[in-house]
């Protein structure tokens, strides 16, 4: 899908063909759609293709007068059974002569924020100005990703508390899984907004360089939140862990311990079970004894065990 905007005065407006100065906005595109902006603008299909390459990492290239900045975006998908599941996928970001370039293998929320809302002072017609707040955007997307992980984390984890079943073990592990995905993909965005810092676009701009300095600052939050949950949530998933261990431990003492008590009665009625002559046979109450005996050593097994917490 290719939808093309136009800002006028501050407003976002959706225009029907492409016209300099337009941001194009390219979501799981087709070959077609592909081959035809790419014709419209004399753009590398290699440069529209990076973004839709799931396994590409965060770069800048330059090709035939175009400029490249390829970075990760968060992304959440609903998952049956196991709540969200936060991902990361490639973010294309292409400068042309005249106009601006997104690509991305689906839609994401960093598309949909500047068709939705525009930010305040956005224009289509200044590129670099606009790449700038598409990257502060793509920051503050991964704190806001970061704040919902750390939520789902708490509410799993009183879950757990209550009930240790492993569907909440299973959400627990996915959830780390994904701050694993988000700090590599933070970590990667931090060199592409390094490099930035050293181009001429930036620097000769004040404001752009600003700018990105506040976008390489939400970064490295982000990047320290990150490592910070993923630090938080591995010690919880440990601690969970031995205590699942711990409460099999318990069960298999208690098991062990009524097995033995329930063997010692056995034990008694077996070897008053034997064909020879034993004590109490002729006793007209020899039934009752045995009953008696094999009650108090039951007892007294319990009692012992009980002291010993073993049971």
């Amino acid at each position: 899908m290719v939808n093309f905007f136009l800002s006028d005065h501050g407003i976002l407006n959706e225009v029907d063909t492409l016209v300099a100065g337009a941001w194009v906005n390219m979501c799981a595109p087709t070959e077609e759609e592909l081959a035809t902006v790419g014709a419209q603008l004399d753009i590398d299909p290699g440069l529209l293709r990076a973004a839709l390459d799931e396994e590409e990492r965060s770069r800048i290239d330059f090709e035939d007068g175009h400029t490249l900045i390829l970075v990760d975006t968060p992304t959440v998908e609903v998952q049956q059974g196991r709540g969200f599941e936060y991902s990361t996928i490639p973010f294309g970001i292409i400068l042309t002569e005249s106009n601006i370039v997104t690509v991305c293998l689906k839609e994401s929320a960093l598309s949909r924020a500047f068709s939705d809302s525009p930010v305040k002072n956005f224009s289509t017609k200044k590129k670099n100005r606009m790449t700038l707040q598409l990257l502060y955007r793509n920051a503050t997307l991964f704190l806001y990703y970061l704040r919902e992980i750390d939520k789902a984390k708490n509410r799993v984890e009183n879950e757990l508390h209550i009930s240790m079943k492993n569907k909440e073990l299973i959400q627990m592990l996915g959830l780390e899984k994904s701050l694993v995905y988000f700090s590599t993909s933070l970590k990667g965005n931090e060199t592409v907004l390094e490099k930035l810092m050293r181009m001429d676009f930036v620097k000769n701009y004040p404001d752009d360089a600003e700018l990105l300095e506040d976008v390489i600052i939400e970064n490295k939050q982000a990047i320290e939140m990150s490592t910070i949950y993923r630090d938080i949530l591995s010690g919880t998933m440990d601690a969970f862990a031995s205590v699942i261990s711990n409460n099999l431990n318990i069960v298999m003492k208690a098991l062990a311990a009524v097995t033995i008590i329930l063997t010692i009665p056995t034990i008694v009625f077996g070897l008053w079970g034997t064909n020879v002559p034993l004590p109490f046979e002729a006793n007209p109450f020899g039934f009752w004894i045995v009953i008696a005996i094999a009650t108090a050593l039951t007892v007294g097994a319990t009692v012992l065990m009980v002291r010993k917490k073993w049971l």
